[in-house]
């Protein structure tokens, strides 16, 4: 990866130039890829996010929006306090770094910030992993094996051993390819940070919440409240 920092007036870039030689090459309008026919589907939520095709490759584009109680009113702005500290560098810089370390992550393309006064918008496009669901689509398709379900907790351990903080862990976030293997999406407001059983319990917990909610919106889900004890199992802790 080589990373690179243009700007233009107001306009931020940062990307890397063995995938993307030009940022200014790379539209964030997302009206312009439907014109050109390259829009490969959406995942909606927050943020939705769109796969496209850019020159052969495929790619997820992201554009931030506020969540929670101040959504409604500020939507996609968010309070300019210098560029190192926007949403789109700080995820663009941990993707990279959990690159680096070999965790299954995307790998990041191109980040966008654009500043106005004292608020500022922002765009993120990575790497789209292929063949692949989310965990929530992979449950309700099929039953997973105590094996899959160790695995899980085993990913999980695998960043919180490294320090890795999730800020929104649940199962849209897990992604399940076609070979069974395990990568983790939307860092977000994610971070490094000593590793400690305050945070990796509450990260774990939340995770948990976020299956008996499923469960709860699907009957048809392949999920019980007995499969979280092997999800502990392979992440190497036995509480429930």
């Amino acid at each position: 990866m080589k990373t690179v920092q243009q700007s233009h007036r107001d306009e931020f870039f940062l990307f890397d130039a063995e995938r993307l030689p030009d940022a200014a090459a790379f539209s964030f309008d997302t009206g312009e890829w439907h014109r050109r026919g390259a829009v490969l589907g959406d995942a909606q939520g927050r943020g939705a996010a769109l796969f496209i095709r850019h020159e052969g490759e495929e790619y997820v584009l992201r554009h931030y929006h506020r969540g929670g109680l101040m959504g409604p009113l500020l939507g996609d702005r968010y309070l300019w306090t210098g560029l190192a500290r926007t949403r789109a560098w700080r995820e663009w810089h941990l993707l990279a770094r959990l690159r680096e370390m070999g965790l299954p992550v995307p790998q990041p393309l191109v980040a966008r910030v654009v500043r106005k006064g004292l608020v500022y918008r922002a765009d993120l496009a990575t790497a789209r992993i292929s063949d692949a669901r989310t965990l929530a689509q992979y449950l309700l398709a099929q039953r997973p094996t105590e094996r899959f379900w160790q695995a899980v907790g085993a990913t999980i351990r695998r960043f919180h051993a490294r320090g890795v903080y999730h800020a929104d862990l649940n199962a849209h976030n897990v992604l399940v390819d076609r070979a069974g293997r395990l990568h983790l999406i939307d860092f977000d407001r994610g971070r490094l940070r000593a590793p400690h059983p305050s945070w990796q319990t509450a990260n774990l917990n939340r995770f948990q919440r976020s299956l008996e909610k499923l469960r709860r919106l699907y009957p048809g889900l392949h999920y019980e409240s007995a499969d979280w004890p092997m999800v502990l199992r392979g992440y190497g802790r036995s509480w429930t």
